[in-house]
């Protein structure tokens, strides 16, 4: 289950001007602290923040909505995060913010149908989340066979995974976060 929460709205509803953009330091912490009363209020672990309304983000709105909202501690529950209909205007922004703070996100682009991953990677954590996506549920061993890894490479990249977000996982199971 998730909880998609449309960003343009926020927007409109926290800085009371015509414009579309996510720009300034106070207009993002704004933004973000209503994000985060919705997330709270959510009985879903998935949260989508969508993009779509959303001009452009310039890096202290890209560090308050998004850098900030994924340091925030969880709570009693596990939380997820997936960035939906983000556009390449918005990506800049993004990821050089999330490779400073060294976080992740998952996204799925406004272009593209493809979850990817946006933020500081290693090419064995793009692997495995690329593989996960395209598996669905399933264990350490099916993931080690996709992609030709011993078992313990596979337990180490679900884990870093499952550490920053990207997938859900218990008890040695994984499965994807829900994009649709």
């Amino acid at each position: 289950m998730r909880e998609r929460i449309d960003l343009g709205p926020i927007l409109r509803e926290a800085v009371p001007t015509p414009y579309c953009h996510l720009v300034t330091r106070p207009t993002g912490a704004t933004v973000r602290g209503r994000v985060e009363e919705r997330i709270d209020q959510s009985p879903h672990p998935t949260t989508q923040l969508d993009f779509s309304q959303i001009g452009l983000i310039d890096f202290s709105c890209a560090d308050e909505v998004v850098a900030k909202l994924l340091l925030r501690p969880p709570g009693e529950r596990p939380r997820f995060v997936v960035l939906v209909n983000v556009s390449d205007s918005h990506l800049d922004a993004i990821e050089q913010v999330l490779e400073t703070h060294q976080l992740t996100v998952m996204a799925v682009p406004a272009e593209r149908a493809t979850p990817c991953i946006l933020g500081w990677r290693t090419p064995d954590l793009v692997t495995a989340f690329e593989a996960v996506n395209k598996l669905g549920a399933g264990d350490t061993g099916r993931l080690a066979d996709l992609v030709g890894w011993t078992i313990e490479r596979a337990a180490d990249a679900l884990q870093s995974l499952a550490l920053r977000g990207l997938i859900q996982a218990a008890s040695g199971t994984f499965r994807p976060l829900p994009t649709a």
